[in-house]
């Protein structure tokens, strides 16, 4: 038996590689707005899986997939602007959405890898805006939850020829 050759791919992939962009358009034709101020990301895909066990199975258990729920769980810092101190469009929009009913509580959200890896996604989803309060040394944060609701679609990476980001450290 020969031993695998091992893999060429050496290098850890950074969790804020991801980008996530907020369709903002009016009239149909998408416009995306970059949410900012991130610290936490995490997209998730949840099977539903039922039983499909035959007595052919001899005793062994069998699942099928039958659904797929999608969500992505993001921590936000808080954005404002230094002068005003309006808080960024992007973020007031997810706001506005979690406190709607009908078709105002729906967004549309993509979201990619920054380097240009074929890693991109878009779907149409709920929103869930939860302040998580502090002390008073502590800075304004979000948790929000955007709930799939229909397909999350694969999508050609928007900044497929991008050069790297940096990764290195820095603004990034």
């Amino acid at each position: 038996m020969a031993t695998p050759t091992p893999p060429a791919e050496t290098v850890t992939a950074l969790a804020r590689r991801y980008r996530l962009e907020l369709d903002t358009g009016k009239d149909g034709t998408p416009t995306w707005a970059v949410i900012p101020g991130i610290t936490e990301f995490t997209p998730k895909i949840e099977p539903t899986q039922q039983d499909v066990t035959t007595y052919d199975a001899e005793g062994w258990s069998e699942q099928a997939v039958t659904m797929l729920a999608w969500s992505i769980e993001v921590t936000l810092a808080h954005r404002a602007h230094p002068v005003t101190g309006v808080f960024n469009a992007a973020q007031e929009a997810l706001r506005k959405a979690s406190m709607s009913f009908g078709a105002a509580s729906y967004v549309r959200v993509r979201y990619y890898d920054r380097n240009g890896a074929p890693d991109a996604q878009e779907g149409t989803a709920l929103v869930t805006w939860e302040p998580e309060g502090g002390g008073p040394d502590e800075v304004d944060t979000i948790k929000v939850t955007l709930t799939g609701s229909g397909p999350l679609v694969e999508i050609p990476n928007p900044v497929g020829d991008a050069p790297p980001v940096n990764t290195k450290g820095g603004d990034a």
